[in-house]
């Protein structure tokens, strides 16, 4: 017990520093859709299969952070948090698949199935495989888990940039879409 006690505080900066990004890049996210809700028409089904998932994504990073922070008595429960983790990521994927597949606002691109569909179920399921591994070699499953919380936390940050990206550069704004000025343009 003492041992992964040990062992799991040498990890506490680690996830300070990743759980309090994720819960920051959650806010961020929450107020840049506000912002940006009126530039565009897009349905709930498009918001459902990439904007929701960077949401999760960030939250996950701060569960993840949450679960390894706990004093846990023994590595079990520990294990089964996580477990639980890595499997309703691997669900949740399989479902924003699905919504990807369905939505008919815009037409992914192969880099999009990588970085929003792909990379986060492989991500959830070496989530899962470390959990399971934490019972056999605690300290290489440590740096597993490490590793998948912050390629959470990189995805999301590559799927919100790539997300606002294309609303501001690529969706004409409604200022945009009104007839332009007949005055001419001064030089």
């Amino acid at each position: 017990m003492a041992e992964h006690s040990e062992a799991l505080a040498l990890w506490e900066s680690f996830y300070v520093i990743v759980g309090s990004s994720g819960g920051a890049l959650i806010g961020l996210q929450f107020v840049v859709i506000a912002l940006v809700a009126d530039r565009h028409n897009a349905s709930i089904g498009s918001m459902n299969a990439f904007g929701t998932p960077t949401v999760v994504h960030f939250t996950c990073a701060l569960a993840v952070s949450a679960i390894m922070s706990a004093p846990w008595p023994t590595l079990n429960p520990l294990s089964m948090a996580l477990m639980a983790c890595g499997f309703a990521g691997i669900g949740y994927g399989v479902v924003v698949i699905r919504r990807a597949r369905r939505q008919r606002d815009y037409q992914p691109v192969f880099e999009d199935w990588i970085w929003y569909l792909t990379l986060p179920c492989i991500v959830y399921a070496g989530l899962l495989a470390s959990a399971i591994w934490l019972h056999e070699h605690h300290e290489s499953a440590f740096f597993g888990i490490a590793a998948c919380s912050l390629a959470l936390l990189m995805i999301g940050i590559h799927n919100a940039w790539d997300s606002v990206t294309h609303i501001a550069l690529v969706l004409t704004p409604k200022e945009q879409a009104r007839p332009a000025s007949k005055s001419k343009p001064t030089h």
